[in-house]
């Protein structure tokens, strides 16, 4: 790695992602000591960091060199292989080497004119020492300039600690944080969560607004607008991250680059402090939540008092149910849960207001479920807020519940807008590949019908994502039949009910049989009429009355039977609820 600047930098970010303190190559060349010293070669490399020094005795010196040092020499082990000379920039170059120090005149009289190109080319620096400093006085002097700069780094670090904790301590939050950031380091600053929304900045608002653009540059995780780690150009990123949970970036941004490796050590210690500030801030959240979801708990299983209490307790967290309501439910699809969820159209895990009770279908959500289970419940939130700032919304266990003032003309469209809103928002980073059902109520126009209204809602959920998979919509009135099958919880009558009506089309095995089905679907949608379905599957009349009498046998003269017919048209109902 070369650095074209000699500059002040006093600490570089290494290859792993951490800090090195020490001198650049170039102030190490402005120290007294070195004052007679010529660089000869490599000065693309002056910034290159030094931490260490090293003095050259064997031949054999890259067993025992180390990263970041500097190696002095008289060219003593080298005096009978100044063939080696040619190859001695390279090797420790590859080693991490910051320089080179030779002292000419008693073992070497020059050094070869390969090494010099050599050196440029790697940006390697080549210094040629004074004759009249000796290696103990170059020693002590370097090692004590690294030192006092590890120091002030690190006090200066200390105090920008301090007086941040202070500002906690005191009651302060991010924005405090961002505040006191911006002022010591005379940049802006900005604190994001990990979807990258902006919590708080502070600085010029031209600088704010170049970083927000940035962040918007990129969509998803693997395409982020900043990196992730460290000073790249004119602002520098560290992660803010707390029991092993990221909660974001804290970024500086410097319009003139004015920005040190220096400071990604404050921005660290700023980040702990931030993490301190969001940790406490969402364990406060954490419980006014829960004690809002626990009463709007106990309001949707009827047990929260009369009308009145209900609506003057809820009236304190800013929620009006004294109007007509309807519910609102969301619920992630099973499809996309990890090991610890249920399966695919597996409903054994449905958790009532009414009883309190999880069956041990839900499983426990973990890790990324409950991370995006989360999200879910931010974006719907924030889409019913946008619409509605007296609705109630609560997160549950398995699912989300919004009570929302009911459209007054009974438009539908509008709470499947809402639904939309809030996918819109949960979607927002295309790494996210979860999706959700929803499932609304009819209008209710008290809080002790807020029960049945919440049973009708998840209701809608379940059958909405039988009816039409993942991502459904659903309104308990337009359920139609499918609300009086999805009454029936044994799904074993359901399967045999199935299978003793429609015999051989029951299954999928037989692409026959498949195909025999869907011509039976179509000819009771279009109640029999034989000129219609043939158009419709684009079949011969005549093919279509052989495949009549062929179904007729199978299934019985359901042409004849109107109770027959309703037998099979249920049956394709109950094939139709997937999940069934």
């Amino acid at each position: 790695m070369t650095y074209a600047d000699p500059g002040p930098p006093a600490l570089r970010l290494a290859s792993t992602g951490t800090l090195t303190y020490g001198l650049s190559v170039g102030e190490v060349l402005g120290v007294s000591t070195l004052a007679g010293a010529r660089l000869i070669g490599g000065v693309s490399g002056l910034g290159r960091i030094v931490q260490r020094l090293n003095v050259m005795e064997v031949p054999d010196i890259l067993a025992w060199v180390k990263p970041h040092e500097l190696l002095l020499t008289t060219g003593y082990p080298l005096r009978n292989t100044p063939q080696s000379l040619d190859r001695l920039v390279a090797d420790l170059d590859e080693r991490g080497l910051a320089a080179l120090g030779v002292k000419l005149g008693r073992y070497l009289d020059d050094l070869p004119a390969e090494m010099i190109e050599q050196a440029d080319r790697l940006g390697f620096p080549l210094i040629l020492l004074p004759d009249d400093v000796g290696f103990d006085d170059i020693l002590n002097q370097v090692l004590t300039d690294i030192l006092n700069r590890q120091a002030a780094v690190l006090a200066r670090t200390e105090e920008v600690h301090r007086a941040l904790v202070h500002i906690v301590l005191g009651g302060g939050g991010l924005q405090e944080v961002t505040d006191e950031l911006a002022t010591l380091l005379d940049v802006a600053v900005i604190a994001v969560d990990g979807d990258r929304r902006v919590l708080a900045g502070s600085g010029p608002q031209a600088q704010l607004e170049t970083v927000r653009a940035a962040l918007l540059e990129g969509t998803g995780r693997e395409a982020p607008g900043l990196p992730g780690y460290g000073v790249q150009g004119d602002h520098a990123v560290v992660p803010v991250v707390a029991g092993g949970f990221d909660h974001g970036r804290l970024i500086a941004y410097s319009a003139g680059g004015a920005l040190r490796e220096t400071d990604v050590g404050i921005l660290e210690r700023a980040a702990t402090v931030a993490a301190l500030v969001i940790t406490k801030q969402q364990a406060v959240a954490a419980v006014e939540s829960k004690y809002r979801a626990d009463f709007l708990r106990d309001v949707l299983a009827g047990r929260a008092g009369d009308n009145d209490r209900v609506i003057s307790h809820c009236t304190g967290f800013g929620w009006d149910l004294g109007r007509p309501m309807a519910v609102l439910v969301a619920e992630l699809d099973p499809e996309n849960w990890g090991r610890t969820g249920p399966r695919a159209g597996d409903n054994r895990g449905t958790r009532t207001a009414r009883t309190g009770e999880a069956d041990p279908g839900t499983g426990a959500r973990d890790g990324e479920d409950r991370q995006v289970h989360d999200r879910l419940a931010v974006a719907l939130t924030t889409a019913v807020r946008r619409r509605d700032r007296g609705a109630a919304v609560a997160s549950f266990a398995r699912e989300i519940v919004a009570v929302v003032g009911a459209p007054p003309d009974g438009d539908l469209t509008v709470l499947s807008t809402l639904v939309r809103d809030a996918t819109a928002v949960f979607g927002e980073h295309q790494g996210l590949r979860w999706t959700f059902s929803a499932g609304f109520s009819r209008t209710v126009e008290h809080p002790l019908a807020l029960p049945e209204a919440y049973e009708q809602a998840v209701k809608a959920v379940r059958v909405g994502r039988q009816l039409h998979g993942t991502g459904a919509i659903a309104h308990f009135d337009q359920l139609g039949v499918y609300r009086l099958l999805s009454l029936v919880s044994d799904a074993a009558e359901l399967h045999a009910f199935v299978r003793e009506t429609l015999g051989e089309l029951a299954g999928d095995d037989d692409p026959e049989a498949v195909d025999l089905r869907r011509t039976l679907q179509v000819l009771l949608e279009t109640n029999l009429n034989v000129a219609e379905t043939a158009r419709r599957l684009h079949f011969h009349y005549n093919t279509l009355r052989y495949r009549i009498g062929k179904l007729e046998r199978m299934l019985g003269p359901f042409t004849e039977d109107a109770h027959l017919r309703l037998n099979l048209t249920l049956a394709l109902h109950v094939l139709r609820m997937r999940g069934i």
